[in-house]
């Protein structure tokens, strides 16, 4: 009507749309420096904070005294919460000793002791059991792998884009040590058997730096007692159809004078696991990432 003034019921003043905090994560030119403001993440993809988020390191150990300090140094020098489960597999050189000592000194060490030398394989079943973090790391005791490198192993673990990774040594562009042309032909031969068994497209089946959602590792039932922890595992999560990621790591190999322990016969128990847990281990398919249950497809 006109001349008529129209009144409309006073409304509050719209607040701006609170924002989520979202960090994102970076390939670091240099891990090792990386904060843990630096190592943030997609938090409600995870469902942790970087406060929270805890580490397990599984370090297998025999006779590895000279390596010994100087990789657990390294190792809690890394900017994360970090559970550092040590099992020493009946060493005789004083590797035992010095994890006692260390043990005393930094409280994030739990060392377990084998009755007597079981394998790799076996001192790695007891750790991986023992883990209490969100993600389990396999380090190895001498200083081929750098733990400064842990950051950018768990990046798509903890944007909950993975729930395993492997730290390839055939990717990237990180230093590595020219070491035996017939190992790496011999790596080659075993990572394109175990592709063309579990149909995934990896570089590196037998490295050490595997990183693993816990829960998915610990539902996992692990048999080889030696060497054959590699195959065995990673014909297992290709069954569980798992999602697995792979990212480029440095590598600093020794020889054997240094105390490098695999050999040839190691790599037809590979073949040999590859061909037996392809043949026995069911078709299983994984829950969705916020459930980290396994169950078996019924035919």
């Amino acid at each position: 009507m006109k001349g008529t003034s129209i009144l409309y019921p006073r409304q509050a003043p719209l607040r701006p749309k609170a924002r989520r905090t979202r960090y994102r994560l970076s390939k670091p030119t240099n891990p090792s420096s990386l904060t843990l403001t630096g190592l943030a993440f997609y938090c409600d993809v995870s469902g942790l904070s970087i406060n929270c988020m805890k580490l397990s390191v599984v370090v297998p150990v025999y006779n590895e005294r000279n390596t010994l300090r100087e990789v657990i140094s390294r190792v809690l020098a890394v900017p994360l919460d970090i559970e550092l489960l040590c099992v020493d597999d009946g060493s005789a050189d004083g590797s035992r000793e010095i994890l006692a000592e260390l043990q005393a000194s930094h409280p994030q060490i739990r060392v377990y002791l084998q009755p007597a030398n079981m394998g790799k394989g076996a001192a790695l079943r007891r750790g991986i059991q023992a883990a209490t973090g969100d993600f389990v790391i396999i380090q190895d005791a001498d200083l081929e792998y750098d733990p400064g490198e842990y950051p950018t192993l768990l990046e798509p673990l903890i944007q909950g884009r993975a729930d395993v990774v492997y730290g390839s040594r055939f990717l990237g562009g990180g230093p590595h040590r020219v070491l035996y042309f017939w190992h790496s032909v011999g790596n080659w031969i075993l990572t394109l058997i175990s592709n063309a068994l579990t149909n995934m497209n990896m570089t590196d089946m037998e490295t050490c730096y595997k990183v693993f959602r816990r829960e998915i590792i610990q539902s996992i039932p692990l048999e080889e007692d030696r060497f054959g922890f590699e195959p065995e595992v990673t014909v297992k999560i290709a069954k569980r159809r798992l999602r697995v990621y792979e990212v480029g790591i440095s590598y600093s190999g020794r020889t054997y004078a240094e105390g490098k322990k695999i050999g040839w016969k190691d790599g037809f128990r590979a073949l040999w696991c590859l061909a037996k847990y392809t043949l026995k281990e069911p078709v299983m398919v994984s829950q969705p990432a916020a459930d980290g249950a396994v169950r078996q497809l019924r035919n």
